[in-house]
């Protein structure tokens, strides 16, 4: 027998909003980290439509968004649906220290990936030491 009823599902959502959760993150989830000189985002997008897939980076705020049609068959009978469908949109503000202007995106399986490297304004560097070349100059007592 498959359960229709989830008493926790509403004690889900009022934590949800109370805690400030958001509905696109949930429906849009994030992983991100940092390898060598570059950020790394993966976005779960399972189900998206490929081409409704969209990235975008505007005043240092870096969008996504995409898009899941629901399912229109006729002769289905629903027993539960979790998967929400619609327009779901990510908005991550981006600090300084990033080449804007380098970012790249790519799709497999699902799965969006966003590299943002690191500019080379930020990236650490080696500083050069110089010596006086001069002959020191002794001080003689007389």
């Amino acid at each position: 027998m498959v359960l229709t009823f989830d008493p926790f599902r509403e004690l889900d959502r009022l934590a949800g909003q109370m805690l400030g959760s958001n509905i696109a993150d949930s429906a849009m989830p994030m992983d991100l980290y940092r390898t060598g000189d570059h950020f790394v985002l993966h976005f779960d997008l399972a189900g998206a439509d490929p081409g409704s897939v969209q990235a975008s980076v505007d005043n240092r705020v870096l969008t996504i968004s995409a898009e899941r049609s629901p399912r229109t068959d006729d002769d289905v009978q629903w027993i539960r649906r979790e998967r929400r469908t619609g327009h779901f949109e990510r908005r991550l503000s981006l600090g300084d220290g990033l080449d804007l202007d380098r970012v790249a995106a790519t799709w497999q399986d699902g799965v969006l990936t966003v590299t943002i490297p690191v500019a080379e304004t930020v990236k650490p560097r080696r500083i050069e030491i110089t010596t006086d070349s001069r002959p020191a100059v002794s001080a003689s007592a007389d």
